[in-house]
């Protein structure tokens, strides 16, 4: 068992004051209560977003993560959101999930250009919203700022029956900024906290999810993504506390996976789970 990071509490409480006396409030709370809570005997395969979000990714390229996604048994699939429509029409009638982007990469547009974005996509077919928070507010310390725009999307996503996940980009930020961020996306009724968008230089790393899951506890998913390519890197992170994975090799992972469950199954072991 990890020891709690000592940064957390005295961090927190400060965001919990500087909250208090601006008189910002959550309007929202979070759609799952276990959301944050690894499933029994769920593979690995289950708890990956099969991701697309590159500017050049074509029509056909939706269609073959799709198709790859139904065949894996994936969580979801996480495309741009011009994409959403096509990749609802495919997954009509799966378990499948749809899962959408606003703000990305950057973080840096306006709040009411995210909820719209949140919207649009939730109209179009999304049922999850992987939001990227405004970084160069939060390292500006301007919690307040970052608490409502938070807020406002969760709230759009949890009027329409749909997930928010909010990207911290993690590797642009110290340990006492991703608890507050943590902090904030918990108390705004986020349903996830994200590592990265992929994009930023750096990914998901194993204190970076320890850090978050000790902010957020039991209540709120942690969400790891970037560099997550192989098995064993997928199993580390969700040791570490990660109960959704973000990845565009899920393929190779689900397969990594399929291969050693045949193995164990034929020397009559039985299949670790996670």
């Amino acid at each position: 068992m990890t020891a709690t990071n000592p940064l957390i509490e005295p961090v927190v409480k400060r965001v919990q004051a500087i909250l208090l006396e601006a008189g910002a409030t959550p309007r929202t709370g979070r759609m799952l209560p276990g959301v944050g809570v690894l499933p029994p005997e769920a593979s690995i395969a289950s708890l990956i977003d099969h991701t697309l979000l590159k500017a050049d990714a074509s029509a056909r390229q939706i269609e073959k993560l799709c198709f790859e996604a139904r065949e894996y048994g994936f969580a979801s699939v996480c495309v741009n959101s011009a994409y959403v429509p096509l990749a609802a029409s495919l997954l009509a009638d799966t378990p499948v999930i749809v899962c959408t982007v606003a703000g990305f990469p950057l973080g840096a547009t306006l709040p009411q250009v995210k909820v719209y974005e949140a919207q649009e996509a939730i109209a179009a077919g999304a049922r999850e919203v992987d939001m990227v928070l405004h970084v160069g507010a939060l390292k500006a310390r301007d919690l307040v700022a970052v608490f409502e725009e938070i807020t406002e999307v969760a709230e759009m996503c949890h009027d329409h029956d749909a997930l928010c996940k909010v990207i911290l980009e993690t590797s642009m930020l110290d340990d006492e900024e991703i608890v507050m961020g943590c902090q904030l996306a918990r108390m705004a009724g986020a349903d996830f906290v994200k590592t990265s968008t992929g994009f930023g230089g750096g990914g998901a790393t194993v204190e970076h999810i320890t850090l978050m899951r000790q902010v957020v506890g039991e209540g709120v998913g942690v969400k790891a993504s970037g560099g997550v390519r192989d098995l064993t890197t997928a199993r580390t992170l969700i040791t570490a506390g990660a109960n959704r994975l973000g990845a565009s090799a899920g393929v190779s992972i689900a397969l990594e996976e399929l291969g050693e469950r045949n193995r164990q199954a034929n020397d009559g072991e039985t299949p670790g789970d996670y």
